[in-house]
């Protein structure tokens, strides 16, 4: 397997060198992977014309591909005079990868195909788990998913693991109900990759779900967008111009804690006023109560028999979240101006719907533009799994995703 190069956000202040042709190849490399991607079945030629790259060096770089078992040919097609042409398409036992995601509650964990297709997801409760108490579980599910597929392991890319967490953000605390403890510590990513002896990467629930949309569900031709992660907080996951968007820190998409409310709510932030506060599952258990709350909750027994219906009490509850919805929406179109705004996360879908519908009519940003194609608001589509599937994609788009930032020398 190819080495990936170290994922690490730019330093600031420092000076922008020449490309030189290892990172101009890697790049180049992700961009015929991603075209296959997005448009396979797709010849040779036709990679070339959507990536203005020369006949010579698509074929260099397709027969790698395919020797490396990442690209499988299809049957040749003759069209008109000439050789025929051959189809390419993602091989998907080309590589596998693992995925986690650990909540406050549970880590459900996920084995993907290269083409990100889960070929096994199993799930184990867990208290608020630390990297040390994670670590065992995960090894654990590791090998349970693998022997249940019959994948080589010679053949992983690596894992992701997403979790609500902050970077390093100082006087914000990390020790409040919505974050796990220790998940921000630098040695936390090398614990989980000794105990799982794969590369690892760790990622904010938000942006693995943004990568689970921008893989596998509506996301997949849009390459500016804001996807809105609703959970026992509220955060975002960026991307602009096809690239995830993480900030100077890490941190970016950190919306739950834009103050909506001067001297409103206090958040275990240490501000008043948090839009999580009134627009998250945790905001929606205070308004209900326990008892409320669950009986609309995720993966409960009471959800499938409303068949997507909400209560009368959650239905108060998104009536008054509603406008907050709203004023998020606002806020960022007028300062990203994305193509879309996706809501999602672990709320139940009627739950999703109804935020939706009573958020309308949207206020006034550059988001209301004419001749618009998509929505300015929409809920997202691959559902309870975003997040996991998102991690484990994590790899596999470090693999095909193009990164502009390889044509620096770093």
């Amino acid at each position: 397997m190819a080495r990936r190069e170290a994922d690490r956000a730019p330093q600031p202040g420092r000076s922008v060198a020449g490309t030189n042709l290892e990172f101009t190849r890697s790049h180049n490399r992700r961009v015929v992977l991603d075209t296959v991607r997005r448009l396979g079945p797709v010849s040779r030629a036709e990679i070339a014309r959507e990536t203005a790259l020369t006949n010579q060096t698509i074929s260099n770089i397709v027969e790698e591909l395919e020797q490396a078992g990442f690209l499988l040919p299809g049957a040749p097609k003759r069209e008109g005079r000439g050789q025929p042409s051959i189809p390419y398409t993602i091989n998907p036992q080309g590589a596998w990868s693992l995925g986690f995601h650990v909540d406050h509650s549970a880590i459900i964990a996920a084995l993907v195909d290269l083409t990100g297709k889960p070929v096994a997801i199993r799930e184990i409760p867990a208290q608020r788990p630390s990297p040390r108490r994670a670590a065992p579980a995960l090894r654990q599910l590791a090998d349970a998913l693998i022997e249940e597929a019959g994948v080589p392991a010679s053949r992983l890319l690596g894992a992701g693991v997403a979790l609500p967490v902050r970077f390093g953000v100082g006087a914000i605390t990390t020790a409040g109900p919505t974050t796990l403890p220790g998940w921000d510590d630098p040695d936390a990513r090398q614990h989980i990759a000794e105990a799982l002896e794969q590369p690892v990467q760790i990622e904010n629930d938000a942006m693995a779900a943004a990568i689970g949309e921008r893989l596998h569900g509506v996301a997949r031709a849009i390459d500016s967008f804001v996807f809105l992660f609703l959970d026992e907080g509220l955060g975002a996951g960026v991307f602009l111009g096809g690239q995830p968007w993480r900030g100077a820190s890490l941190n970016a998409g950190e919306i739950g804690h834009m103050i909506v409310v001067p001297n409103g709510k206090p958040c275990p932030c240490g501000n008043r006023g948090c839009l999580e506060r009134y627009l998250s599952l945790s905001a929606a258990q205070e308004f209900l109560g326990d008892e409320e709350f669950l009986a609309d909750a995720p993966g409960s027994p009471a959800l499938s028999e409303l068949d997507g219906a909400i209560s009368a009490p959650v239905e108060r509850w998104v009536e008054e979240a509603a406008p907050y919805l709203a004023s998020a929406v606002n806020i960022l179109e007028s300062t990203l101006d994305p193509e879309t705004i996706l809501l999602g996360g672990l709320a139940p879908a009627g739950v999703l719907a109804g935020l939706i519908e009573k958020a309308m009519p949207l206020p006034m940003s550059v988001g209301s533009r004419s001749g618009r194609s998509l929505p300015r608001l929409m809920a997202g589509s691959v559902g309870h799994h975003t997040v996991v599937l998102g991690a484990a994609s994590l790899p596999i788009f470090d693999e095909i995703n193009p990164r502009f930032d390889v044509l620096l020398k770093h």
